[in-house]
Order: structure tokens, then C-alpha cells, then sequence
């Protein structure tokens, strides 16, 4: 008999209650999705966070008294295990940039498909990341723009992800916080222009980044 169902809970993050209806509805088909609460501004989110220990935080980035990055920073700090994925209409250079640097496990838009958009719940629930094409694109414009080759630190947590170490385990090893570990892993999947540790990896190797075995 197969296990059951892990049933993964998400906090909305949003003010508009339009949207956070729309996102309910959508989130509440799905057997293995539980909406836990919603929070109508950034400081209401970090408080409900605390509260109601979500596995993830579906946040908007605009929002009143505590915007979405910000408090994305406080609920990667304060709440351990709770993943924080952004889901905005907003794309520019420095939304994005400020969204991966406070440690959100993904960055999607409004108008991802809901399939994707399901997906990704899941996927940042598994504390992998979740991209929109066009803002992986521009992670990777940002950073070949800067230096494609990857930083020593770069090149250590890839090297613990080769080790099977979760990022958690190579946060410990290397005394940098999870979330740190996030950013510098979206990064190297940008420079390497992958979007996944696997595939990381294999093309870290094939570089000669990372030693074969």
C-alpha cells in the first residue's frame, strides 16, 4: 500500500483579495494543497508565518507597512522551513535581484500558467527553485553581464551539491545561512544556464568545474 499524500500548506501573501480569492480557489483543487491562511500585507505575512508555520509562502512583492522582499527576509530568517516563492507582476532587474538576495526559493509571475504555477508550489515546497522563463532569462543576462565563471563560494556549495548534501547540510559545513545558499545556487543555475541540481552538476563536471566522480 503507497504511503499517503504529504499535504502541502500554503499561506497567500497579497493585497488585493481578489487575487488572494482567485489563488484559494485555484490552490484548493489540488488534493495534496492546503491554503492555511492569508495575509494582506508584508507584516501580516511574517506574523501568520510564525503562527501557522506554512511550508510556503506564496508572496507578492508590492504591499503596504513591509514590502514582499523584505518580509520574504524575515520568514527565511525566523521561520525555518518555510519557503517563500514570489509571485508578482512585477519583472524588473531589481525586483528579481532583491527577491532571490532576501532568500525566496522561486520568483514567478502573475500570468504563469496554473499548471506552472501548481508546480511550483511544489517544487519550492522541496525547497527547489521555481523560475519564470523570462525571469531565469534575465538571472542569466544579470550574471553573465557580471562574470560567468562561478566564485570560489559558488563553486563550494555546487561542490556539496555533487556530494548529495542538501542545502541545509552545505549551510552547516560552510556556516553561510540556508537561504544563502539558495541565492548562490540560483546563481550558478543562471551562469551555468541550467534549472536543476542535476543538471548543475553534470555541466560543472563536463566544464572541468568540478572534479569527475
Amino acid at each position: 500500500m503507497s504511503a499517503p499524500q504529504r499535504t502541502i500548506r500554503v499561506l497567500l501573501a497579497d493585497d488585493h483579495p481578489v487575487v488572494r480569492s482567485g489563488l484559494g480557489g485555484l490552490l484548493a483543487v489540488e488534493p495534496d494543497l492546503e491554503v492555511v491562511g492569508e495575509a494582506a500585507d508584508g507584516e501580516q505575512a511574517v506574523a501568520l508565518a510564525h503562527a501557522l508555520h506554512p511550508d510556503v509562502v506564496l508572496m507578492d512583492l508590492r504591499m503596504p507597512r513591509l514590502d514582499g522582499a523584505a518580509a520574504t527576509a524575515r520568514i527565511v530568517t525566523e521561520v525555518p522551513g518555510t519557503r517563500v516563492l514570489v509571485l508578482t507582476t512585477y519583472e524588473t532587474d531589481t525586483d528579481i535581484l532583491r527577491a532571490v538576495e532576501a532568500g525566496a526559493t522561486g520568483y514567478l509571475l502573475k500570468d504563469t500558467p496554473r499548471a506552472e504555477l501548481v508546480a511550483g508550489v511544489r517544487a519550492a515546497a522541496r525547497g527547489e527553485a521555481a523560475l519564470s522563463p523570462s525571469v531565469a532569462r534575465r538571472l542569466v543576462q544579470q550574471v553573465r553581464g557580471a562574470d560567468e565563471r562561478l566564485t570560489a563560494r559558488e563553486t563550494q556549495v555546487l561542490a556539496g551539491v555533487a556530494r548529495g548534501l542538501s542545502n541545509a547540510a552545505i549551510g552547516a559545513e560552510l556556516f553561510i545561512a540556508e537561504a544563502t545558499v539558495k541565492t548562490h545556487l540560483l546563481r550558478v543555475f543562471a551562469k551555468l544556464g541550467v534549472d536543476d541540481r542535476t543538471r548543475a552538476v553534470t555541466v560543472a563536471i563536463g566544464r572541468g568545474i568540478l572534479p569527475p566522480g
